[in-house]
């Protein structure tokens, strides 16, 4: 079965940085888009940061961009999103997902979550 399982988030003070890291197991991981999704209390669920397959092309929410950098280690099936000069805005739980289709927003398979406090 899929398992993606994500790890390293926390709470930090404003400013600070986290690298979160996902496990992928249970597919041919390095054949599949990845993605990190994220969603707040009481907001809509939204993505942040995805990244493509062999073209290694990376796509970016704006409320993130300049800040979030996606990359993936094919090699540890692993795909990780560097996170600088957080935000109490950020604060969310981070799931990590396996993107469905190309060029939108989408996934069939999500992780647990992580959750991120920014304070």
């Amino acid at each position: 079965e899929v398992q993606l399982v994500e790890s390293g988030g926390g709470s930090v003070q404003a400013g600070s940085s986290l690298r979160l890291s996902c496990a992928a197991s249970g597919y041919t991981y390095n054949r599949n888009r990845m993605a990190w999704f994220r969603q707040a209390p009481g907001k809509e669920r939204e993505g942040v940061a995805r990244i493509a397959t062999g073209s290694g092309n990376t796509y970016y929410a704006n409320s993130v961009k300049g800040r979030f950098t996606i990359s993936r280690d094919n090699a540890k099936n692993t795909v990780y999103v560097q996170m600088n000069s957080l935000k109490p805005e950020d604060t969310a739980v981070y799931y990590c997902v396996r993107a469905s289709k190309g060029g939108v927003w989408s996934g069939d398979y999500w992780g647990q979550g992580t959750q991120v406090t920014v304070s």
